[in-house]
């Protein structure tokens, strides 16, 4: 099988692809798209993915370019057969809690990650309002956790592959804790053990930047 090139950066959204990658084994090249330079604006990106967001993958043997996180998991479980949901119901809940990420977990602490890390200004009520989202968010991913094993079910997939790296953002961007939902840190600890999660989470390897002296 000829490589699928993936084109990523090392944020939450890339390493769902690099994790699935790595849970299904598929041979992959890596291409870095260094967006704080701006390459995810440069012609040949947009080429790939005229919304410029990484991460995105090509299939040369079957002449696909898929873009957005969700659809490269399902795209690429389908591709090796590798946490595909055993029926029908399976396939309904794996699609509602990944629907449930890209509507609610990414967009709150993405939204949280920009204006408490990045925003020069940084204004407490927004900064508020967003962490009570997140709280929210992980109330509700807790009482799918307290019920079941992993997010759509007892079976570990696609939608924690999802969920997985925005949570561990929040830990070790953030600043939010996992202490009260005791469920969720259950959850948090036993993902991050499996070694394709550890493997995914270093991709791509960044270039050494020199640091400007103050």
């Amino acid at each position: 099988m000829t490589p699928i090139q993936l084109y990523t950066y090392q944020t939450p959204n890339g390493h769902k692809a690099s994790i699935m990658l790595e849970e299904t084994g598929l041979p992959y090249d890596v291409h870095l798209v260094d967006i704080e330079a701006g390459d995810q604006k440069k012609p040949e990106f947009l080429a790939l993915n005229p919304n410029n967001k990484i991460p995105v993958i090509v299939d040369p043997d079957k002449g696909l370019t898929v873009f957005e996180s969700g659809a490269i998991l399902h795209y690429l479980a389908e591709r090796s057969g590798v946490l595909l949901p055993g029926c029908d119901a399976e396939r309904i809940q794996v699609q509602s809690w990944t629907l449930f990420q890209a509507a609610h977990v990414g967009p709150t602490l993405g939204q949280l990650w920009n204006y408490k890390v990045f925003a020069q200004e940084k204004i407490p009520y927004v900064i508020g309002r967003f962490e009570t989202e997140a709280n929210r968010v992980y109330r509700v991913l807790e009482g799918q956790l307290t019920r079941h094993s992993h997010i759509a079910g007892e079976a570990y997939g696609i939608a924690d592959v999802m969920i997985w790296p925005w949570i561990h953002a929040g830990l070790s961007k953030l600043g939010l804790s996992l202490d009260a939902t005791p469920h969720l840190a259950r959850w948090y600890m036993a993902v991050g053990a499996r070694p394709a999660v550890l493997r995914g989470l270093v991709v791509p390897r960044l270039p050494v930047r020199e640091k400007t002296s103050a």
